[in-house]
């Protein structure tokens, strides 16, 4: 219920940019760095998490930042602004870093990646940051998310689902069911946009949504508790489809996400693992 709640209130709480910076090549970034220092299955998702509500903050404030600029007629505005976008630009790998290592420090009984560290690997793409301005980046994500940074990923959603099923009796094989869900949700991260405009095309049964149904399916693509069924779904068809019709019905009482929703988001998944129109 908690969860629940806690997404009801991300949804209502959308800004017009959510999902922007969860572009494929950023997420494989985030995947392979946290592969390569031993992190946590959920540090990894948590980063993109905070990677994406810091650059959506930064972006409105650097938007807010040259409406004053216009407002006050400054003179060097144009100039002030191309300033503020490079900025960005420029500190993007550094931030991603810094997300990166605050999603660590989440998990303590993990691996949590330090300044040597997160530096010899900026250092290896030719940045020349020093400690100092490792820490500053640190505090700017931090201060830019008013120090609100352990948010709740998928795997969060899926793992508690996991353990309702079990404690509702159905008899799923947990470990291995486990492993698989996180396989897909890293396919769901990976492949977001397709994924996601197959849903659409489905749900509006049309092969060119119009920009307003675009608009209006944002909330599905950030609906945490329908990625977690979905690729629970999808999951159990794929390790036991004699089980998959009774998982569907548990999930959709648990949850209230009707059994239709719940198999169009599977066969979404399906047919881009598949790249088949009929899995």
């Amino acid at each position: 219920l908690d969860l629940a709640a806690q997404n009801e209130q991300h949804l209502r709480q959308l800004p017009e940019q959510a999902g922007r910076f969860k572009e494929p090549q950023t997420v494989e970034f985030i995947f392979l760095l946290a592969e390569e220092w031993h992190l946590e299955q959920s540090t990894k998702y948590r980063a993109v998490e905070l990677l994406e509500r810091f650059m959506i903050k930064q972006v409105e404030q650097t938007c807010k930042s040259s409406r004053e600029n216009v407002a006050s007629h400054d003179q060097g505005q144009g100039s002030s602004q191309s300033c503020l976008n490079d900025e960005i630009y420029n500190t993007f790998v550094l931030r991603l870093v810094s997300c990166v290592q605050l999603a660590s420090k989440l998990s303590l009984h993990y691996n949590v990646v330090n300044s040597d560290t997160a530096l010899k690997f900026l250092q290896s793409l030719k940045y020349s940051y020093t400690k100092q301005e490792l820490l500053e980046s640190e505090l700017t994500v931090l201060k830019t998310l008013h120090f609100q940074i352990n948010v709740s990923t998928p795997l969060a959603y899926v793992e508690l689902l996991l353990e309702v099923l079990g404690h509702n009796g159905c008899l799923l094989p947990a470990e291995s069911l486990h492993e698989i869900c996180v396989q897909l949700l890293d396919f769901c991260y990976l492949t977001r946009d397709v994924i996601y405009h197959t849903l659409l095309q489905i749900a509006v049964d049309s092969s060119t949504p119009s920009k307003l149904q675009v608009a209006k399916f944002l909330a599905v693509k950030e609906d945490f508790m329908l990625l977690a069924v979905g690729v629970i779904s999808t999951s159990v068809f794929i390790l036991n489809p004699g089980l998959w019709t009774q998982v569907v019905e548990h999930l959709k009482w648990i949850t209230g996400i009707t059994s239709q929703s719940i198999l169009e988001f599977s066969y979404a998944v399906l047919r881009h693992i598949l790249g088949s129109p009929t899995p």
